[in-house]
């Protein structure tokens, strides 16, 4: 959610998603680098850093392509200082209907209402 977000779309969210092409049985890899930062372990794939931003190691995505081809699509954002790379909009959505859970569920219809808005935007210009 905080990709969407980021890109606009109001809401709110605990955690922040990082998606990164490790395997999982070497998430250690990340928690180490965390730890290194002056994270906090919450659990076995989130960490709290030090000003208490939850993050959440993924490393899949349901309902997207692999990691590769999504990051070559992502579109770059500045956030927090530096420049991301976040899944588009269309993409997030994807995802969440994947995912089907019940907060997902609950933000589907004003992520799809964000993402026909901009399109009929583009198509106007």
């Amino acid at each position: 959610m905080t990709a969407a977000i980021i890109q606009g779309a109001p809401g709110v969210t605990l955690d922040t998603d990082l998606w990164v092409q490790v395997p999982e049985r070497q998430y250690m890899r990340l928690i180490n680098l965390s730890l290194r930062l002056g994270a906090t372990v919450v659990r076995q794939t989130v960490v709290a850093l030090a000003d208490g931003k939850l993050v959440n190691f993924c490393y899949s995505i349901s309902g997207v392509a692999s990691f590769s081809t999504e990051y070559r699509r992502a579109e770059l954002i500045h956030w927090e200082g530096a420049v991301v790379r976040v899944l588009p909009l269309e993409r997030i959505i994807r995802s969440k209907e994947a995912a089907d859970r019940d907060k997902d569920r609950a933000v589907l219809p004003l992520l799809r209402d964000i993402a026909a808005s901009r399109k009929k935007l583009s198509i106007r210009r």
